[in-house]
């Protein structure tokens, strides 16, 4: 008898929700049997759990659902196995291009912030060298009739 796992098993074991697992289900990725009163027991079964195990590590890459997928389908046809490793190697070519890219554009905000953090220390230390009497000098004074715009009478 092969082992099965029920959906909480799975939940736990790959610390999701179970409502994760039916959300997957939906997008095709897992193909429980459906088992109890009106099919309402779902029966996982080491395929599925290999299948979710591929899933997560496909997220974890950065892969969207619809990529995961197409991916870990290719594995369970037929089909030629060179053919379907070239087509895993171009979705990894596109998706390493990706993640270049948005390399690029961190390296470069990143390279803006310290840009910026260099620029308020400088100010910061221009600002605390100033001799006091300069800054306050720098001060409107308010003259003895009260208006700072009138120049004082004598």
């Amino acid at each position: 008898m092969a082992l099965t796992y029920n959906i909480s098993d799975l939940a736990k074991e790959f610390d999701l929700t179970t409502r994760a697992m039916r959300f997957y289900e939906d997008m095709g990725l897992l193909q429980p049997e459906r088992t109890g009163p009106g099919g309402r027991s779902r029966v996982y079964s080491g395929r599925d759990r290999t299948r979710l195990k591929l899933t997560l590590r496909a997220k974890r890459l950065g892969f969207s659902l619809t990529e995961a997928k197409e991916i870990i389908d290719m594995y369970d046809s037929p089909r030629d196995t060179g053919a379907q490793l070239q087509k895993f190697l171009l979705v990894l070519a596109e998706h390493q291009k990706q993640l270049e890219a948005q390399m690029t554009d961190l390296q470069a905000n990143l390279d803006e912030l310290k840009e910026h953090q260099r620029e308020a220390r400088a100010l910061l230390a221009a600002s605390s060298k100033k001799p006091a009497a300069s800054r306050s000098a720098a001060k409107p004074s308010t003259q003895p009739n009260g208006d700072k715009n009138e120049p004082a009478r004598t």
